[in-house]
């Protein structure tokens, strides 16, 4: 079913038939939104340290990480945890002739090392 908004702002709902690739899509989205659901709860166990809170400078750029453990690491270590596959939830990525921790994008905003609350 889709919804849609009429002229007047109505709603309208409109039945419509999935072809075969949109309904695979839509199966593999929602698997991958449960289980990012299930990890920024801490239901899925990777046996891996997870950032908790994050540390930033005046500029708002992210100087320092906590893990669950309660680890303090700084950006280098991280970075080298990241990379040695410890940390869970995170990516590197070499961009701008540097190498840079971001969270693996799984479309919740609230799980972003950006939005995490601060140490």
């Amino acid at each position: 079913m889709r919804i849609k908004w009429d002229n007047n702002g109505e709603i309208k709902r409109e039945v419509i038939k999935l072809d075969r690739f949109e309904k695979v899509y839509n199966e593999y989205r929602n698997q991958q939104q449960d289980e990012a659901e299930k990890n920024q709860k801490g239901t899925f166990s990777t046996g891996k340290e997870q950032i908790v809170a994050v540390r930033k400078n005046d500029d708002g750029d992210l100087i320092a990480f906590q893990t669950n453990a309660g680890r303090k690491l700084d950006y280098v270590q991280a970075l080298s945890e990241a990379k040695s596959g410890n940390l869970a939830n995170v990516d590197v990525f070499h961009k701008y002739g540097r190498d840079i921790l971001r969270s693996e994008p799984d479309g919740i905003k609230e799980n972003n090392l950006d939005e995490l609350p601060e140490f």
